[in-house]
């Protein structure tokens, strides 16, 4: 039995059609462990965020249809980021997983971003910091 999960002071909250390869592709791809898990909910968690997959009511859910691979959702108003060791690795197991890594590589201050999709098309950044200089 996972623990029960505490109230984070911030996180996502994701709709999902498909619970189970959402809730795997974020365990996977961000390292992430599942506090609790039902039938409507998966909330998983990093020692950076809090993540809560909340499935779509069937009677909704049907209408919906998710291309393989996904379509982008483009027209979304919010864009999380999420930082991973790696850039070239979370493009590999992003692709492993149903999703996707694409357009340019950005350089900010001490780490570069790319954006990515999840299984079900929704964008999301990914930022991988630069390794420290060695002395």
């Amino acid at each position: 039995m996972s623990p029960k999960p505490g109230p984070s002071r911030a996180g996502v909250l994701i709709y999902a059609k498909n619970l189970q390869p959402m809730s795997t592709f974020y365990q996977r791809l961000l390292g992430m462990r599942v506090l609790l898990s039902d039938g409507e909910h998966h909330i998983l968690e990093s020692a950076d965020c809090q993540l809560i997959l909340h499935a779509i009511p069937p009677h909704i859910a049907e209408g919906i249809v998710i291309a393989v691979p996904p379509e982008l959702r483009e027209e979304q108003a919010i864009k999380p980021y999420f930082t991973v060791p790696s850039l070239s690795g979370a493009e590999a197991l992003a692709a492993e997983l149903g999703g996707r890594l694409f357009g340019s590589v950005w350089d900010g201050p001490g780490f570069s971003i790319r954006n990515a999709c999840d299984v079900e098309g929704n964008i999301i950044q990914l930022r991988a910091f630069d390794a420290p200089a060695s002395s």
